[in-house]
């Protein structure tokens, strides 16, 4: 009987061995992440219109009003970080786009073929996600900072400066790989768009203003994170503006460990 044993594990063995060593490594992953970027128009042009919104409406609002509307004076984190309103829609699409075309398209079968590790894939997913966020919350931060400050005038600065401008780079990384974290826990493009997209642009800013759901909202993640681009405290909110940088990071940190959880236990 260990006669016909041995031939079947000394091949399972020698397989395994062939496969780790043809395995491709974390660069060679990454570097096809960016390939698949650089290559389908859907995902780069998503970051690119991104950055042009958030700057550009940013400092079109600052330039068409200027100091006239006192909500982009009165606590100038709101006019700086203006147009993020309308650049976190792409942003967000981006980042259900990174993964879930893969899944719409059936491509994902491909792509776990060639990477059989699967928690390798999704961090190299992740990381090219973060880094692409990084430079647009980066160029979309400086402009928007820019364009303000051109157009409007008065010492709009202030102590609160460097952590609006940090948070103005961090939340679009943030919202990236939440949205790509939770796009890989729904498996399907259609309903992460329908679902996530939404919310972020409209039910989360219109529920924000019900006075009986707004303690509730504050701790979504989009609210939290928004909180700590501006410069003055909020009466109605339960904790301070690096808190909220904090609460959307664990929603985040949440997300990505979700995604990772259903992409290694569930079949291509």
């Amino acid at each position: 009987m260990s006669a016909p044993i041995m031939p079947a594990v000394t091949a399972a063995t020698t397989g395994a061995a062939v496969g780790a060593a043809t395995a491709p490594d974390v660069l060679d992953v990454l570097r096809a992440e960016g390939i698949k970027l650089t290559t389908l128009r859907s995902l780069w042009i998503t970051p690119v219109l991104s950055a042009l919104l958030t700057a550009g409406v940013g400092t079109a609002v600052a330039a068409a009003v200027g100091g006239a509307d006192a909500s982009l004076t009165d606590d100038p984190g709101v006019g700086v970080h203006y147009g993020l309103n309308f650049g976190q829609a792409a942003l967000a699409c981006f980042g259900i786009l990174l993964f879930g075309q893969e899944f719409n398209t059936r491509m994902i079968g491909v792509s776990l073929a060639a990477v059989p590790r699967r928690g390798r894939l999704y961090g190299a997913k992740l990381a090219v996600g973060a880094l692409v966020a990084l430079a647009v919350g980066a160029v979309g931060t400086a402009g928007s900072f820019a364009g303000y400050a051109a157009f409007v005038p008065g010492p709009w600065d202030g102590p609160a400066l460097v952590r609006s401008a940090t948070a103005g780079v961090l939340y679009p990384v943030l919202l990236t790989v939440l949205c790509l974290g939770l796009t890989a826990v729904m498996r399907n493009l259609t309903a992460a768009m329908g679902l996530l997209v939404p919310s972020i642009f409209l039910l989360s800013p219109l529920l924000s203003g019900v006075p009986g759901v707004r303690h509730v909202v504050q701790f979504l993640p989009d609210r939290a994170g928004q909180y700590a681009l501006r410069y003055a405290d909020d009466p109605a909110v339960g904790y301070g503006h690096w808190t909220g940088l904090l609460i959307m990071a664990l929603w985040t940190a949440a997300a990505a460990y979700g995604g990772l959880r259903s992409i290694r236990r569930h079949a291509a």
